[in-house]
């Protein structure tokens, strides 16, 4: 497995520190920067990339350490993260010493517990003195003319800042990004949300059938150069027993999942991240604690921050991690011939014991119609670790609890239509007299036909009166 080492330090690994972290290889070994300066790689005699160190990160949210690693820590805390190659045995304990260094010239300590060390790590391996592979990304494990393929073995894969690198050059030449993991491991909300669909794949090992897709279940191998289905002689695949297995550790947890849209005009006091607080604060109580484009998210909540860094960005789409206690929100911002749009995926984690707040929904469909250009809004509420990560189960699909229909859409449809569709139920009016939205109530979560009556609605939504 790729040897993840991360230094967690009370002080900014300033170059001084760097310059002795980086020396833990001894004489022998080259540095480079790579990502335009966002990543240090430690490079063998013939070029190699044996272990990358990525530029420190200022975490300043309470319990993101603790998310991402299962341990607390005192923040603010600075997250050095370190990663080795697993084509050089050696590299591993580089790794180490890279972010054990950190840690005793800045006084931190090293995750996981035991992998720093302070004494040189001598690197002669052969392997460390031959090319690095044509077309090779930073310590990325495989690459093939399709793939690339990460090694990862940590107790939440979170989406970071080299990761979403990874990400978007291979995508930028058609290719696939393959995630292997055991099967202990888990993927953060982040990171599955940009997995989702093919190419891209979550392979978990296992014991009994090789590997098998993290999301689908599906028995994969190694064909041609990527992980791909295995298929029988009817050309079907067949789910791994792993994935069937329920998941002990979530037992009787839940989540509620809030999906919108709203819409801006693109003007110069439009404030972003506005709808995205008003629903966290309807459903949970209080604000977000923090935000960022990566994992760990480091920056306390600031709506005027976010709006500066997507203006920055523009045309190009930004996307932004939103974290609280027991909640997370994945936004896409992305400009339109219409202005701006704000694309949100609020997930709150609950106990067994613990409410839902579904009676808050109706006052939040009000909040987003009359204040934050609501598109639609679709609540649902499934089965689910309140942790929020993802496990490589099978889990049952959300049942949609509530639909709203904003002041566009309703317009659209017109009001008489859109408030009588062919079902046994009745909308509430929310928002402005003028330009009112639609909220329709679906059930409390536990009926299937939900689904049905959602398709029911939608349909007779968009029929033209």
């Amino acid at each position: 497995m790729t040897k993840d080492v991360i230094a967690l330090t009370p002080n900014m690994p300033d170059t001084a520190a760097l310059l002795v972290a980086l020396a833990a290889g001894g004489t022998g070994l080259d540095a480079t920067a790579v990502a335009d300066g966002a990543v240090i790689q430690l490079l063998g005699a013939g070029g190699r990339p044996l272990v990358s160190v990525e530029a420190p990160v200022l975490v300043q949210v309470p319990g993101e350490v603790e998310r991402l690693l299962g341990t607390p820590a005192r923040i603010p805390v600075w997250w050095t993260e370190t990663r080795a190659s697993t084509a050089v045995p050696e590299a591993a304990d580089l790794a180490g010493g890279v972010a054990g260094r950190l840690a005793e010239v800045l006084g931190g300590t090293v995750w996981p517990p035991g992998a720093g060390r302070i004494t040189e790590v001598p690197v002669g391996s052969e392997a460390a003195a031959a090319p690095a592979p044509v077309g090779a990304l930073p310590t990325v494990d495989v690459v093939t003319e399709s793939t690339a393929v990460v090694l990862a073995d940590r107790p939440v894969v979170p989406l970071t800042a080299w990761l979403s690198d990874v990400l978007r050059t291979t995508a930028g030449f058609g290719a696939a990004l393959h995630i292997v993991t055991p099967a202990h491991c888990r993927l953060s909300l982040p990171l599955r949300a940009a997995l989702t669909g093919a190419p891209n794949r979550w392979v978990v090992q296992d014991p009994d059938c090789g590997y098998y897709d993290g999301l689908s279940g599906a028995v994969l191998s190694w064909q041609d150069g990527t992980f791909a289905p295995v298929r029988d002689a009817a050309g079907q695949t067949r789910a791994a027993a792993a994935f069937t297995r329920a998941d002990a550790g979530a037992a009787g947890e839940r989540r509620l999942t809030v999906s919108f849209r709203t819409e801006h005009p693109a003007e110069e006091e439009t404030l972003l991240g506005r709808s995205v607080e008003a629903a966290w604060r309807a459903l949970t109580g209080e604000p977000p604690a923090g935000w960022g484009t990566a994992e760990p998210v480091n920056l306390p909540w600031s709506p005027r921050q976010l709006t500066g860094l997507a203006r920055g960005r523009a045309p190009e789409p930004t996307l932004l991690t939103v974290v609280g206690p027991d909640a997370l929100a994945v936004v896409r911002v992305s400009r339109t011939a219409g202005g701006v749009e704000e694309d949100v995926t609020l997930t709150l984690g609950r106990g067994p014991a613990d409410p839902l707040p579904l009676d808050a929904l109706a006052g939040l469909a009000g909040t987003l119609v009359a204040e934050h250009g609501l598109v639609s809004m679709l609540a649902s509420v499934g089965p689910g670790r309140r942790d929020l990560a993802v496990v490589p189960r099978f889990g049952a699909a959300p049942l949609p609890v509530s639909f709203t229909m904003g002041g566009a859409g309703v317009a659209g449809a017109t009001l008489t239509h859109a408030r009588r569709p062919p079902l046994a139920l009745r909308p509430s009016t929310v928002g402005p007299a003028h330009r009112p939205g639609l909220h329709y109530p679906l059930g409390d979560g536990t009926d299937p036909a939900a689904w049905d009556t959602l398709s029911t609605l939608l349909a007779h939504l968009r029929t033209t009166v």
